[in-house]
């Protein structure tokens, strides 16, 4: 009798642990955890994909849009303007002075931070409350508009880099120093003392 149990306790194991590796697969190839998300927003149109796209804002300051504008296409697009659902607009600077932004072909354009193009959000940003949500929508010259929601967050830690504090300043120029008269010593001449002494 002793035996027969140890057969059956045995025969029990090894069917348990033959299942146990067999109920993973009851998830499939579309297990829920093979589909994570990022914790930022991302849209695609045609050959635009924009992906991390946030509003940053300050205390008593501009807000800007940063984001990471990709263009899978074979010509350039431009960055002609972004609009949110409150009504605000976004100025746009290129790092050199410009008023557009160019996403190169088969390239990738991040807005905001140092040396990158910014868009500033000048005049309504008092009604953009952090933590709220505002449909933005990105104007391109090829695909048109590209909307996609985008969450109100404060410009400090991670997001500091690309936030206002990040924008260009314009300072007054300093001014250079004028050169004095030139001296008419001319290089290498040695001056040579005279012996003239009084008594």
């Amino acid at each position: 009798m002793v035996r027969s149990f140890r057969r059956g306790a045995l025969a029990a194991a090894v069917v348990a642990l033959s299942v146990a590796p067999l109920a993973a697969c009851g998830a499939g190839n579309n297990a829920q955890t093979l589909k994570v998300e990022p914790d930022s927003q991302a849209t695609a149109k045609g050959d635009i994909l924009v992906q991390n796209a946030f509003v940053l804002t300050q205390a008593g300051g501009p807000a800007t849009v940063t984001a990471r504008l990709f263009n899978g296409g074979n010509s350039d697009q431009t960055l002609q303007g972004i609009a949110l659902s409150g009504g605000q607009s976004a100025q746009l600077s290129a790092p050199n002075g410009g008023g557009s932004v160019t996403v190169p072909a088969h390239g990738t354009v991040l807005l905001g931070g140092q040396g990158n193009p910014t868009a500033v959000i000048n005049s309504g940003q008092e009604t953009l409350r952090d933590g709220d949500m505002q449909n933005a929508v990105f104007s391109f010259s090829g695909v048109g508009a590209v909307t996609l929601p985008v969450q109100v967050t404060p410009a400090r830690s991670y997001f500091a880099p690309y936030g206002p504090g990040s924008l260009p300043t314009t300072e007054a120029p300093t001014p250079s120093a004028t050169p004095t008269a030139a001296s008419t010593e001319t290089p290498g001449s040695t001056a040579t003392p005279t012996s003239t002494a009084t008594s």
